[in-house]
């Protein structure tokens, strides 16, 4: 079975567990995702995966090619795609939806985002360089100094981290661990922090190196 959603971060939140210890979580709405495609080996796409398709969108906001796509899986017109690898033989068929039901409280799941756009930032606060002196006179308290090693080789090497742009990257947040799910409103409760902010598209699917948290209970 697929276990991968697409959704979206909703906020930040903090719940209490059995033993009455305050969890800090992610609040995600994920699905439900018709399939609208399922190719194989056996076809002229030569692997094996599932296309999935959310966020509903207007008809006359979706490319035609798109709509005819979707109309033909029976799903209404939505914005995103994404394709999701299997092996074996095909468990689900075109038309076939995804929902939060296929995760559990205690899987892992790895979450993939944009983050936040923080435009030009400088050395320290894009790597975490170490200020220089604040004495009097100083004049290099934030800058990142000399960056061209004299004469050899006279030049800044490609790839040299110095001041640009920070953030806007896409990232993925391992090994987050489910602590509730909402059926009935499609929330998934992720204990952690998970990439961008409130509104931003997310990928969540199974954990590549992990795939339950042991001891975990059901909950909601």
């Amino acid at each position: 079975m697929l276990k991968a959603l697409l959704g979206k971060k909703k906020e930040m939140s903090q719940i209490w567990d059995e033993n009455g210890t305050i969890v800090p979580v992610t609040i995600v709405e994920a699905g439900p995702c018709p399939v609208t495609q399922v190719k194989t080996t056996a076809t002229k796409d030569g692997y094996n995966a599932y296309q999935i398709a959310w966020g509903e969108r207007r008809e006359k906001n979706v490319a035609k090619p798109q709509l005819g796509h979707l109309k033909a899986a029976g799903a209404a017109p939505m914005g995103r795609f994404k394709e999701f690898r299997f092996e074996g033989e095909p468990e689900l068929n075109v038309g076939d939806t995804v929902t939060v039901e296929v995760f559990e409280v205690g899987d892992l799941v790895d979450v993939q985002g944009t983050s936040k756009g923080r435009g030009f930032q400088g050395g320290i606060k894009r790597h975490g360089f170490t200020s220089g002196p604040r004495a009097h006179g100083t004049k290099n308290t934030r800058e990142p100094g000399s960056t061209g090693n004299a004469t050899t080789p006279g030049r800044v090497w490609k790839g040299k981290r110095m001041p640009g742009h920070y953030g806007a990257e896409t990232v993925t947040v391992r090994n987050l661990m489910v602590v509730k799910v909402d059926k009935e409103r499609n929330l998934i409760y992720l204990r952690g922090a998970v990439p961008g902010h409130n509104e931003a598209h997310l990928t969540v699917r199974e954990a590549i190196t992990g795939s339950r948290r042991k001891g975990a209970k059901a909950k909601g």
